[in-house]
């Protein structure tokens, strides 16, 4: 597809924010969309990154002090891929020009005759004081900020900050990435007649699911840090406004911070359950197990379409069967018309909510959501001699068609989409794994559990066998007991919504 004139040769700084990616501005995320070429640092989460699915992905980062390429070459990686008509965005932790040398690659730009944008990112000390429940400002407290970077690109011994003049300030100072010059800069404050015991926050990993907190003093904070083996990336807040996190504190408090939870649906329908598990303070990794398909062949779908008079009732077990059902409907020239007169039932919430999404009257619900309990609605009806339409995954249980016929109904069940494990690296997962940085593997299904084991070889499925397994039913979970898992979670309500809660309950206790 040509460019136009505005998308070619044109670099635009963005800033990613602090950690979370849902700290992104709407804006940064088009541009990363857009992007041929992405530059990235250190401190981005890599996550962003998925929104530039068509970029080539260079990492320039600097990790504990070393860099793996200079400043200088990368201004000239800027201006070369700019010169060869791409869209490049520069992605930098926090806001690109506070501390984020942007401003030196504005210069080079700018005397190479490049276009550029800058697109602001929420900065570190606001972002990460606001997840850390400390507020920079209080009419009680604070009316001035300092923000100093805690850092010397340098290489000098000493820090070239104004000692003297930012000991006096009776605000609130932010230091950023000053883990190891924490004793130099506490040493300097109080040597300018800093009071030792103004509060002291120091923030690691802040605005992610690793994030941690120590409080102190000035005349503190130094022993901490060392007892606690405090490594970069952090953040510290000196003033007041740190007594104030026993209050605003909201972050950490969650109900699942910290806790790292493997989430094995298929992509496509994780968005919702990574948002949920997100909201509680869970880091979800998704590791899919499980992606659907369209059917091997649509013949028998396509005969009962072409028929959808003939039945009495139409049963929808999961959101996917509404999906694919919908789409070849409308794929065959037919609408929900074609439904008059059928009855509509369908297991669980979010299954019911994709047939209303059709404009379609769900006649039954069962209480609990699993074929059992839909066997139980349905033999309240007299269905003796009634038809029925079951559209649904290629391989699933047979207890629901065995058990209809037997009560004297007939039923078609076509396979409408089929489950299959998909292409992708194990890399990430396996690394955490071997990080023992996992706290919960969830299954929603059988086919993600057996998909799931498949994958891995006995070493790895022995080391899953210590990692808390949550099933969202006795379906799920008796498929994984027999594939010699321990399930340790089950939900009473059978959605996601109630796994959730369900593993909260678990930590609680």
């Amino acid at each position: 597809m040509t460019k136009s004139k505005l998308e070619e040769g044109h670099v635009i700084l963005v800033g990613a924010g602090p950690g979370d990616i849902g700290l992104l501005t709407l804006r940064g995320k088009d541009w990363l969309v857009r992007a041929d070429v992405v530059i990235y640092d250190h401190l981005v989460n890599t996550n962003i990154l998925c929104f530039a699915s068509s970029a080539e992905l260079i990492y320039v980062g600097k990790k504990a002090g070393h860099a793996t390429i200079t400043q200088n070459k990368i201004n000239k990686l800027l201006i070369d891929s700019a010169r060869k008509r791409k869209v490049v965005v520069r992605l930098k932790g926090g806001d690109p020009i506070i501390f984020g040398r942007g401003g030196e690659e504005i210069q080079a730009l700018k005397k190479a005759d490049i276009r550029f944008t800058i697109v602001p990112g929420i900065p570190s000390p606001i972002g990460v004081s606001a997840y850390a429940g400390i507020p920079l400002t209080h009419r009680d407290h604070a009316s001035t900020i300092s923000i100093i970077t805690g850092s010397n690109e340098s290489g000098e011994e000493h820090l070239k900050i104004d000692w003297e003049h930012i000991s006096t300030r009776t605000g609130t100072l932010v230091f950023l990435m000053g883990a190891r010059k924490l004793p130099r800069i506490v040493e300097q404050l109080i040597k300018y007649k800093k009071n030792p015991d103004t509060p002291v926050a120091v923030v690691q990993w802040g605005t992610t699911s690793r994030q941690k907190s120590w409080i102190g003093t000035l005349k503190t904070i130094v022993d901490i840090a060392a007892k606690e083996k405090i490594q970069p990336p952090t953040l510290t807040i000196i003033g007041e406004v740190v007594n104030l996190k026993s209050i605003s504190d909201w972050y950490e408090t969650l109900p699942l911070f910290g806790k790292t939870c493997v989430v094995t649906r298929a992509e496509e329908q994780s968005e919702s359950f990574i948002h949920m598990l997100e909201e509680r303070g869970a880091e979800p990794f998704l590791y899919s197990s499980i992606k659907t398909i369209p059917p091997a062949d649509w013949s028998s779908l396509d005969k009962s379409l072409e028929a959808l008079s003939d039945y009495d009732g139409l049963i929808f077990t999961s959101v996917n069967g509404v999906h694919y059902f919908s789409q070849r409907l409308k794929e065959k020239n037919k609408d929900i018309r074609e439904l008059k007169g059928v009855r509509i039932y369908a297991i669980g919430p979010k299954t019911e909510q994709a047939v209303r999404g059709l404009n379609i009257k769900v006649d039954i619900v069962p209480e609990n959501y699993i074929a059992e309990s839909l066997i139980e609605s349905i033999g309240k009806e007299n269905i003796k001699r009634k038809k029925f339409l079951l559209p649904r995954a290629s391989i699933a249980r047979d207890i629901l068609p065995n058990t209809l016929r037997e009560m004297g109904a007939s039923i078609d069940v076509v396979p409408a989409y089929q489950t299959i494990s998909p292409q992708s690296s194990d890399s990430s997962f396996l690394k955490r794994l071997n990080e023992d940085s996992i706290d919960v593997i969830t299954f929603t299904s059988s086919s993600t559990v057996t998909n799931f084991v498949d994958r891995l070889n006995k070493e790895n499925i022995k080391k899953i066998k210590k990692i808390i397994i949550a099933c969202i039913g006795p379906v799920t979970q008796k498929t994984a007991e027999d594939c010699g898992l321990k399930v340790s979670i089950v939900p009473n309500e059978y959605t996601v919504a109630g796994l959730i809660t369900a593993i909260e309950d678990y930590f609680k206790k």
